[in-house]
């Protein structure tokens, strides 16, 4: 498996691995990341990886009224893998060398993701050699840092609204700055994070510390029990049940989990789903769907249904 070191990683205030309905991100092979663009407001995508550029290519999104009609590829190698990143217009050109942290150029509002998505960097990597712009082929990526489950009994207060989604005043983040957190979930009688959206994409992930190192079948066939049994054609590792609010929202093969047919519901009525991530800073559910009447100070309670 291949990822990002820590201090990569917390360079970015919220990634997710799974929050995605495209292919890239089956099985956890690509992450989305989030930078920090409050100070300086300029959407800048700052390279989450160093080497040189190879390759850049624009293509047409999928056409959307919030979207623009282009999107870009940029393709990084670092001398172990090639890096294949997407949603930032470039500003750089083959032949280029970066740095971690270095600009790749301005942040697009791609018409590749749903309305109530932010601007992000989605980050993928390949084996040298291999093709970089086919959609298919990333390899699974770690996850290299503890991330914190944190408590929620799916009740809260708007605090944030847009036209397609809400963020609640809670679950609060236990240590913002100091580690990743998010929303906790149950596997087998551990708390995990849950990642993903649920349940409007098709599925989504259960994220652990690292000594839980939950590989998948691209991993030449073998997955890791959480008790560090490996998988054998003999003897696969049987899914478990996912649970949240004591309520069974799904089942995990490794850290790869398929969502049941439920519904979540905000103060007894339908919505899209729950947009799950990780995040290093303030935290706070954030609640999808569009043409809401919800205000801020409104008080929630979600269900599991």
């Amino acid at each position: 498996m291949v990822g990002l070191p820590p201090d990569v990683l917390s360079r970015y205030p919220r990634f997710s691995i799974y929050n995605s309905p495209y292919a890239a991100h089956d099985d956890g092979c690509a992450i989305d990341l989030y930078p920090d663009n409050e100070e300086p407001r300029t959407p800048l995508a700052p390279s989450p990886v160093a080497g040189e550029v190879v390759e850049t290519r624009t293509v047409t999104a999928p056409s959307k009224p919030y979207a623009v009609e282009h999107d870009h590829l940029i393709v990084i190698d670092t001398g172990d893998y090639l890096a294949r990143t997407l949603h930032v217009d470039p500003s750089v050109e083959p032949g280029d060398t970066v740095e971690v942290g270095d600009s790749l150029g301005e942040l697009v509002r791609s018409g590749f993701f749903a309305p109530w998505v932010a601007n992000h960097i989605h980050l993928g990597f390949r084996e040298l050699g291999s093709n970089p712009v086919r959609a298919s082929g990333s390899l699974p990526l770690d996850l290299p840092v503890d991330v914190e489950p944190i408590p929620w009994d799916g009740t809260g207060q708007v605090v944030e609204t847009g036209d397609t989604f809400v963020v609640l005043d809670s679950p609060v983040h236990p240590a913002p700055g100091e580690r990743f957190a998010g929303i906790e979930a149950v596997v087998g009688g551990d708390a995990v994070v849950l990642d993903g959206g649920l349940p409007h994409y098709e599925g989504g992930g259960v994220l652990r510390t690292p000594e839980y190192r939950a590989v998948t079948p691209r991993d030449g066939g073998a997955l890791r029990a959480p008790e560090g049994r490996v998988e054998t054609e003999s003897e696969p590792v049987a899914p478990e049940p996912v649970s949240l609010f004591d309520a069974r929202v799904g089942r995990s093969v490794g850290r790869t989990v398929t969502w049941d047919d439920v519904r979540v519901c905000a103060n007894g009525e339908p919505i899209t789903g729950l947009s799950l991530f990780v995040s290093l800073e303030q935290f706070g559910a954030k609640l999808v769907r569009p043409g809401h009447d919800f205000s801020v100070g409104d008080s929630i309670s979600v269900e599991i249904r």
